[in-house]
């Protein structure tokens, strides 16, 4: 009876060897196997979930939208108390822009938006300049502002909201305006720009790098002949003008040209 013991203790330990054997070896497969997995979970995780990736995308867009509606709301309260100088100088200043008063120096927020509220006793004195470049005011917003009848001086430049709309309310402010800037707007167009023609008292307007404008130069020169009295700046448009080889103007040196 010993040979058998023997021989099933041998066995034992070969087949625990190959056992071993054949476990190393599905190590090394194993790690090439668990990223397909991850691979493979991945994209199913991602196929359950878009509508909810969606969903997530149109919450935030609405709750930026509030955002900009709510910062551009009317101050109606404060204006029927301090009246519209005040009202839309607070306006201008918690958009993070300046404001002049007349005969007084210009009133800006600090490095945490914060201002000294001493202006509140301009309640009688106008509003003569508004800077407010690369702030978020728009068609709600501006209802702040065109109360200012004596306001000079309004730079609006690089406001991403600011439309060929904005520019069509801006005729109430024709009776003082006199330097508008609206360079780096990215939603104004030619359609906004005609608009401009009410503002006969303008002696400068900025319209300079405007992206959704198509024909820069041209627009410059309609601008001009809109507005003959005012400086309209946008030289890099004029630089780049060309004129297509269907308009340019004949040879005076050809015989054709008689």
């Amino acid at each position: 009876m010993a040979a058998p013991r023997a021989f099933l203790h041998l066995g034992t330990r070969e087949w625990n060897g190959r056992a071993r054997h054949i476990h190393s070896m599905s190590e090394l497969v194993t790690p090439d196997s668990n990223r397909e997995k991850k691979k493979r979970t991945l994209l199913q995780f991602l196929s359950d979930h878009f509508q909810d990736i969606q969903t997530l995308r149109e919450y935030l867009l609405q709750k930026q939208i509030s955002k900009v509606n709510q910062e551009n709301r009317s101050f109606t309260n404060i204006q029927e108390r301090y009246g519209p100088y005040v009202a839309g100088a607070l306006f201008v200043l918690k958009q993070g822009g300046a404001v002049k008063f007349q005969d007084q120096e210009w009133i800006r927020p600090n490095d945490r938006g914060h201002f000294l509220a001493e202006f509140q006793k301009f309640q009688k004195v106008p509003v003569e300049a508004v800077d407010a470049s690369g702030c978020a005011i728009n068609y709600q917003g501006l209802s702040n502002l065109l109360p200012l009848k004596e306001l000079r001086s309004l730079s609006l430049q690089r406001c991403p909201n600011l439309d060929d709309w904005c520019l069509g309310r801006l005729y109430l402010l024709a009776g003082s305006l006199q330097e508008l800037s609206l360079a780096g707007c990215p939603r104004i167009s030619e359609r906004g720009l005609a608009c401009l023609h009410h503002l006969q008292n303008l002696r400068r307007l900025d319209i300079s790098d405007l992206p959704a404008v198509s024909h820069p130069g041209l627009t410059q020169i309609l601008v001009e002949e809109m507005l003959p009295h005012c400086e309209v700046l946008g030289a890099d448009w004029a630089q780049s003008l060309k004129l297509e080889p269907a308009e340019q103007l004949p040879d005076t040196s050809s015989p054709l040209s008689s």
